[in-house]
């Protein structure tokens, strides 16, 4: 039995923020973003995501694994993907987990949804990625404020006994030297919250984050992508035994339209076919790549 994603979706929340049309802006692309209302929650946009995917077609009742990649869950604990479990209305023999990861989770996940099923422990697994990242981030830091957006997504991954070879070629790595580039310092259980004292931080360019914030080392960032995606595009390729021309389309994580850029020519794709669309969205952290994908078919 091989994994296929059969089905893909996603909601926006309806409130639209649009960037100053600045020197920052043509660099990233980003134009719109779509921000959660203060009320509005990761959870709340996986249930409507999920559930414009059964209004497509796919019939709640054969989903045996729910799966959701957050980062600003509802909770530290209960598990959100749980609460999404009963708010689906899903069976009680579904099993269902959360998993913390940023830009890589969409893969992530479609690589443990491969292992279930090609291991003969699931059939169909509902595959939610949910990030309200906006909650994270002061409204007085540009460095973050006008590149990330809310959204979720729903990934129908199912199982057939065919010849084709499904979901294939996942190469993984690892460095969390550089854990301290991304970051919201306070609210674990290194740095309590309501036992940290809350500090204050305006840069040279009177960007103003606390400690409760999203921090994010911008360039360090982008040299590491610079670095890692090249090569993983080659180990990716001689793992598979496929060529550039093989390939119908390149879809990379959508961080920024200059990021995007310039990944295509370091990994010579100048002349294949590449998505590069930013401009409505932001960097959705696990949802760009499912968006992409819906948007490009």
């Amino acid at each position: 039995m091989k994994a296929y994603i059969t089905n893909i979706t996603y909601v926006l929340p309806e409130h639209i923020e649009t960037n100053p049309q600045n020197r920052l802006t043509k660099k990233t692309g980003i134009i719109r973003r779509h921000i959660c209302t203060d009320e509005e929650t990761a959870s709340d946009l996986a249930y409507k995501a999920a559930e414009k995917l059964f209004s497509e077609g796919v019939d709640r009742n054969n989903i045996d694994f729910l799966i959701l990649c957050t980062q600003s869950p509802d909770y530290y604990l209960p598990t959100t993907a749980c609460i999404l479990q009963d708010r689906l209305q899903l069976s009680t023999d579904c099993g269902a987990f959360d998993y913390n990861l940023g830009c890589s989770g969409y893969i992530y996940g479609l690589s443990i949804a491969k292992g279930l099923i090609e291991s003969g422990q699931a059939q169909n697994i509902l595959l939610l990625t949910a990030e309200t990242y906006s909650k994270h981030i002061n409204n007085k830091d540009n460095t973050v404020l006008p590149i990330f957006g809310d959204a979720a997504t729903a990934t129908l991954v199912s199982g057939y006994n065919e010849h084709k070879s499904g979901l294939d070629g996942f190469i993984f790595g690892t460095n969390g030297s550089g854990y301290d580039n991304l970051i919201v310092p306070v609210g674990g259980m290194r740095q309590m919250f309501g036992k940290t004292e809350i500090s204050k931080e305006i840069d040279q360019f009177n960007n103003y984050r606390t400690n409760l914030n999203l921090y994010m080392n911008g360039s360090a960032i982008s040299d590491f992508a610079l670095e890692v995606v090249p090569e993983t595009i080659e180990k990716i390729l001689l793992k598979t035994n496929l060529k550039r021309v093989d390939i119908d389309y390149f879809v990379f994580h959508q961080a920024n339209k200059f990021m995007l850029e310039y990944l295509q020519m370091k990994c010579y794709l100048q002349d294949y076919p590449y998505w590069n669309d930013v401009q409505e969205y932001g960097n959705t952290v696990s949802c760009s790549i499912p968006i992409a994908l819906v948007d490009m078919l």
